[in-house]
């Protein structure tokens, strides 16, 4: 009988999402203070208190529309209200916040800190998808954490329209049949599941990388005819092979489930403009940028056609914008039909 395994401490059987944040600071970022990862647990903080509003959804008067609508014009719905003001409560008691915005307020919360206090500016959608919740389909929670500018010159509006390559991190969480936070502090991507017996995140995906090539498309088939030519062309060499290989359609409508699983599996994830949005849909600041900071991390791209998303100069907190995300192989594709249709 050969010699029994080496036993482990059970400390060194899990590393939570805390004790990693520290461990990846050690690493990279050796002087500098705790701040950062402070911040980042008011994020997880909201996002536990959203997870478990949403798995007693059915049991409590939480489901349906709340009877407003946002700045967006869409009907907000009882848990957009809840995970806002979640997430709005644990970042703005966090001292190193300056500015918060959030995809259901028309203006940013502003905080009268002091530079060398309140150091971030956070972007955050708190509950994407929230329509699929009375279909108990997943939604999630995005957000993107920027530095405050320096600069005497420096004022909200130049703190809030900053291009995505300034991120200093982002990330997202999926309610799905688990809990799942993925994050990025520019280097690398991390996943983690939430252990409900202890109320922590635990590491489960070291080092995500996106497949350069995978076999799934994401997009609203259903407006393929209110599509762009050249995004129709993409999408029939998709289905033809062209890209040698066939693809298969996945489609859930919660951007974050939709990405999540290309994050996993490969392929690409499409929101053309359309001739009822001309500029496209998503926001860029809480939803195309961040996601675009993770996939490029995983070693995947975004692009809306004209640039890459983290290039873009944003004009307006609640800017829109076309994305195409996903496999380098696959938004490479995309690059150069979209090139030689123009």
């Amino acid at each position: 009988m050969g010699a029994d395994p080496p036993v482990r401490s059970a400390s060194k059987l899990i590393t939570t999402a805390q004790q990693h944040i520290l461990e990846q600071k050690e690493i990279h970022f050796p002087d500098a203070g705790g701040t950062f990862s402070w911040l980042l647990s008011g994020i997880t903080l909201a996002t536990k208190m959203i997870e478990a509003k949403i798995r007693q959804a059915g049991l409590l008067d939480i489901l349906g529309a709340a009877g407003e609508t946002n700045v967006q014009g869409e009907s907000q719905q009882k848990l957009d209200v809840f995970a806002n003001q979640a997430l709005l409560h644990c970042l703005g008691v966090r001292e190193s916040v300056a500015i918060l915005v959030s995809e259901e307020n028309e203006e940013p919360v502003v905080f009268d800190r002091a530079p060398e206090t309140g150091k971030y500016v956070i972007f955050f959608d708190p509950l994407d998808g929230s329509s699929n919740i009375d279909v108990n389909v997943s939604v999630g929670t995005i957000f993107s954490i920027f530095r405050r500018p320096e600069s005497a010159e420096a004022n909200v509006k130049s703190a809030i329209l900053q291009p995505g390559w300034k991120q200093v991190a982002a990330g997202y969480v999926v309610y799905g049949s688990s809990t799942i936070l993925v994050y990025t502090a520019g280097k690398g991507v991390f996943g983690f599941t939430l252990d409900p017996s202890i109320g922590a995140y635990v590491l489960s995906h070291d080092n995500l990388r996106m497949p350069e090539q995978g076999g799934f498309y994401s997009v609203n088939d259903a407006q393929y005819t209110h599509f762009p030519q050249a995004y129709q062309r993409y999408l029939d060499a998709l289905r033809n092979g062209s890209l040698g290989r066939e693809y298969s359609s996945r489609y859930v409508g919660s951007l974050v489930a939709d990405f999540h699983r290309t994050m996993l599996k490969g392929g690409v994830f499409l929101y053309p403009p359309t001739k009822g949005y001309p500029s496209g849909k998503l926001r860029l600041l809480y939803e195309a940028s961040p996601l675009a900071f993770i996939a490029e991390q995983a070693g995947g791209m975004a692009t809306n056609g004209d640039q890459r998303i983290l290039d873009i100069e944003p004009e307006n907190i609640h800017q829109r914008t076309p994305l195409v995300i996903g496999g380098s192989v696959e938004v490479s594709e995309f690059q150069k039909r979209w090139r030689a249709a123009r």
